[in-house]
């Protein structure tokens, strides 16, 4: 029982680690031929958001929600291959 105790403080340990080594890394995208940029995490914590002028303008409202939705599908995959990758290596 005591040594399952220990694996589970181990593991909790590993991953406070892994969350560590994520948090110091960053990922970043653009969207809309680079009107939109992103910037996440790797425990995927929103660090930017730029927006060209461009798309605040009236009308607009259609290709700027695209381009936000562009945006965060690509950045989450980008950090989810780094999660794994920091997962492996660990």
């Amino acid at each position: 029982m005591f040594s399952k105790l220990k694996q589970i403080k181990d593991l909790r340990n590993q991953a406070k680690s892994i969350q560590g080594l994520l948090a110091q890394e960053k990922v970043e995208v653009t969207a809309a031929w680079g009107k939109v940029k992103l910037v996440l995490s790797g425990n995927q914590e929103v660090q930017e958001v730029s927006i060209d002028p461009e798309l605040l303008t009236p009308g607009k409202k259609g290709e700027l929600e695209s381009a936000l939705k562009q945006a965060i599908t690509e950045a989450n995959k980008k950090v989810q291959k780094v999660m794994a990758e920091k997962v492996r290596s660990s």
